[in-house]
């Protein structure tokens, strides 16, 4: 359980592109973490390269597939389609929702793959797949080069996929997507987060999500805190401006 100094919180943002630029006790918190897991970092597009984001639900923003909405979040790895995504995505719990519903889900490639069939292992490890950024960034239609959803080892494969932006080239590729999904569920474990959690993802191979809640906008809606870290900072140097932490 870590402080957050819930007595002197201000009231949950409601502004889309919520951040934290100030060294307040949550939001330092989230970067001591942070820095124990490696580097911080974050994408220029998204939240203005800030290193510590709000997550909140924002008026009008409901039915995104994004850190503002507040409909079921489907399952993804995070930034699936940006060659330098996190290694870990931290969620930091400042203020839960009114209801207490809203559950974070994840589901890890080691419990995932050795239930899938042949054919969808060998689809997913193939490079047919294709992800568009999320609206977030504001890179409409943009996307990465064909990619495997099951990048690396065979035998121990990472996780690289958006159930909301990873569409398949082949007819043989959406069959597997389809199955995959269906593992994703059925390997889902949820996790009610309350003021003080603090959950780490390990985005290499495990996905995550979020189950639909119903904000108020009074002040005191869901509230987390988002950090991303990188255990290998040097391999995304040109990426980032002067060598710095924010990655265009």
């Amino acid at each position: 359980h870590l402080p957050v100094d819930a007595a002197n919180l201000p009231d949950t943002p409601t502004e889309n592109d919520s951040v934290e630029r100030r060294a307040a006790v949550p939001a330092a918190v989230a970067m001591l973490v942070t820095h124990g897991l490696g580097d911080p970092v974050a994408f220029r597009p998204e939240k203005t390269g800030a290193l510590v984001q709000n997550v909140v639900p924002v008026p009008g923003k409901e039915e995104m597939q994004g850190n503002s909405g507040s409909v079921r979040l489907t399952f993804h790895t995070e930034n699936a389609f940006h060659p330098h995504r996190p290694d870990f995505v931290l969620l930091m719990c400042l203020r839960p929702d009114h209801e207490r519903i809203a559950e974070l889900g994840t589901a890890c490639a080691r419990q995932v793959v050795p239930k899938l069939s042949e054919p969808a292992r060998a689809a997913l490890s193939a490079p047919e797949f294709v992800t568009t950024a999320p609206l977030s960034f504001g890179l409409a239609g943009a996307s990465a080069e064909p990619h495997a959803v099951l990048p690396g080892d065979p035998e121990d494969p990472g996780l690289r996929v958006d159930e909301a932006s990873t569409e398949p080239l082949t007819e043989r590729g959406a069959e597997a997507l389809r199955e995959l999904s269906e593992m994703f569920d059925s390997c889902r474990d949820p996790v009610l987060l309350r003021t003080g959690d603090l959950a780490v993802v390990d985005n290499r191979v495990t996905v995550h999500g979020r189950s639909a809640f119903t904000p108020r906008y009074d002040g005191r809606d869901r509230w987390l805190h988002r950090t991303f870290a990188l255990t290998d900072l040097r391999r995304s140097r040109d990426h980032r401006v002067h060598d710095g932490h924010v990655l265009d």
